[in-house]
């Protein structure tokens, strides 16, 4: 069956399939992408054909865990845009999207050594993401909170950037913090 053709899930279906994307990620997430689909249907209360029902490989599983995690990215983006200021906003964005990234260039590698096109799974969420991004960015330059001069190709990098940087501390959050104040300083206006 097609998209638009399937059948809605049972409410017993769609409550294993949550459950089984809740514990995924965060299984994956603490302990690596390399844990078993086992060990991760076990922990979810299902058996292992549950969860190959709702995913077929675990290269199945780790994408909806990625587009999970992208949009929920993109939904708290939205709502930081909405309940504060532009330049609060854009800050809390960039540390949000530095803490939520943890683990992912583990999980692209996976994706792409099972053949999935991670770039065509996960555009829809990223662009999404990248366009409160941008309003984000555009707000916080007209508050005077961030530098005129920097575009968002560049505030992407900076974040992939930091975003490897904050990998190498691991679990240091006194070095993590002064990496945050290293790099929102040179964000700011001179």
């Amino acid at each position: 069956m097609s998209g638009a053709q399937e059948r809605p899930l049972r409410a017993d279906a769609a409550r294993n399939r949550a459950r089984l994307l809740d514990v995924a990620t965060e299984v994956f997430t603490t302990r690596g992408v390399g844990v078993p689909t086992e060990e991760i249907a076990r922990a979810a209360g299902v058996g292992v054909g549950t969860l190959f029902r709702h995913f077929p490989t675990k290269e199945a599983l780790l994408e909806a865990v990625m587009v999970r995690r992208l949009e929920t990215m993109a939904a708290r983006t939205v709502q930081l845009a909405a309940e504060s200021e532009p330049a609060e906003a854009f800050f809390d964005c960039f540390r949000l999207l530095i803490d939520q990234s943890v683990g992912k260039s583990d999980f692209v590698q996976a994706l792409a050594a099972g053949g999935v096109d991670v770039h065509s799974a996960l555009q829809e969420p990223s662009m999404a993401i990248q366009a409160q991004l941008g309003e984000l960015l555009t707000g916080a330059q007209q508050a005077g909170a961030v530098r005129p001069d920097l575009g968002l190709p560049e505030l992407l990098a900076l974040l992939a950037g930091t975003s490897k940087a904050m990998e190498q501390l691991k679990a240091d959050p006194a070095a993590r913090e002064r990496i945050f104040e290293v790099v929102f300083q040179g964000l700011r206006p001179c």
